[in-house]
């Protein structure tokens, strides 16, 4: 291991990580799905249920005040850890899914017309490529798919003879959630906005891994969730550009984001606001921001390196057993590592795994389409985060090769 990162220092800080599965210590290896949440981000929502709780933006008593500031507060600090100009900037959505859904309907709807074109590339999440599907059928417009090569990067040179005049908004992950691959998303915005293209970002696997900052990517919407990056479930994120915002409808109706109602009509409140109907999860915003406090002071430069590291040693010991196959070698990759061994179906393999005490997930990870372009049913993931070790990792790999002698293999 080349980086000095001690996962050891931080791993006190998650009391789910104490625990024992059948008898065994508990290894986490399911980061991409979710990860484990650190004492003081528990603390902070239990604290605003015990102590603050009640509803934002209504209120003038005493609780109404704090609950208020507290959750515009976790706005700004949003803000600030992905480099966004202004809290404005920052919707509260249920997660990366909803938010993909907001902008295909707020923004979409309003943008995207019969025959215009939608570019999408093969390794999406399907939360990434449903609702661009359905705004398609929706409104007669096409969606145009950007090619992966079987080693999990992009067809690249494909790129350009997509776009077209008729191309009205690039929607592509950052970090795939079975490859690893990290895609080149400063040269997909470039060449987009060199023809005045829109980008959504789907950073719901990079943000919680890599430094980020919106205005050096210049992407038009970033989107992640809470609870891949330490903050509890149900919270996440859309950013976007404030003219974006400004120029959109609203995607729900109800309370908060209206200004003034009559029978026959309503004007909207401001951005963010506009955005964010009905009574939020403010204790899960509160808890991001603290989820949020904790990755800064654990630091996301060291977090980054500490992992590619990490990476580097579990493929490299994944690769001495025989029989294991590991998906994707991109030259630039995260901690999401899918595999198979041998002719173990990866559900079996994963339960395997599981009465020896570690987790991992088997399937197809939401991304059907990468199936089908290797020719596969499902994988096992074995997914990363700075509180795993390089012990760990070693004692997976024993696992499986003991995996190999139980299925006779």
């Amino acid at each position: 291991m080349k980086t000095k990162f001690d996962p050891l220092k931080y791993r006190p800080d998650f009391p789910i990580l104490k625990q024992k599965i059948h008898g065994y210590p508990l290894v986490y290896f399911d980061n991409a799905a979710t990860t484990q949440k650190p004492k003081m981000v528990i603390d902070a929502i239990k604290n605003f249920y015990e102590r603050d709780n009640a509803n934002v933006h209504r209120a003038i008593h005493q609780l109404g005040e704090r609950a208020t500031e507290a959750y515009e507060k976790a706005r700004k600090t949003i803000a600030g850890f992905i480099g966004a100009e202004s809290e404005k900037q920052i919707v509260f959505t249920k997660g990366a899914t909803e938010s993909i859904n907001l902008v295909a309907s707020a923004w979409g709807r309003k943008y995207i017309s019969e025959g215009d074109e939608i570019i999408v590339s093969e390794m999406e999440h399907h939360s990434n490529l449903i609702p661009w599907q359905l705004l398609a059928k929706d409104v007669g417009a096409v969606l145009k798919i950007l090619p992966i090569n079987l080693d999990g990067t992009l067809v690249f040179n494909e790129f350009e003879h997509i776009l077209s005049n008729k191309t009205k908004l690039i929607a592509v992950t950052h970090m795939s959630n079975v490859f690893g691959t990290i895609n080149p998303i400063k040269k997909i915005v470039s060449m987009a906005h060199d023809r005045g293209i829109p980008v959504l970002l789907d950073g719901a696997q990079s943000v919680p891994h890599l430094p980020i900052d919106v205005g050096f990517l210049d992407c038009d919407f970033l989107v992640f969730s809470g609870h891949k990056m330490c903050g509890p479930t149900g919270i996440g994120v859309l950013y976007a550009k404030i003219n974006h915002l400004e120029n959109m409808n609203p995607y729900q109706g109800g309370g908060e984001m209206i200004s003034s109602v009559w029978l026959d009509n309503a004007t909207w409140n401001e951005i963010p606001h506009k955005f964010e109907a009905g009574t939020q999860n403010i204790a899960g915003a509160i808890g991001l921001a603290k989820a949020i406090e904790y990755l800064e002071y654990v630091n996301m430069r060291d977090i980054t390196l500490y992992e590619q590291d990490l990476v580097t040693y579990t493929i490299n010991k994944l690769m001495s057993i025989d029989g294991v196959v590991i998906y994707g070698n991109a030259p630039a990759r995260g901690g999401a590592i899918s595999f198979n061994l041998d002719d173990i179906h990866p559900h079996d393999l994963a339960h395997f795994l599981d009465q020896k005490g570690i987790a991992v997930r088997a399937g197809h990870h939401c991304a059907q389409p990468i199936m089908r372009k290797l020719n596969l049913a499902a994988t096992t993931r074995a997914s990363l985060y700075f509180y795993n070790t390089v012990e760990e990792v070693d004692y997976l790999a024993e696992q499986l090769v003991e995996a190999k002698k139980f299925f006779n293999l």
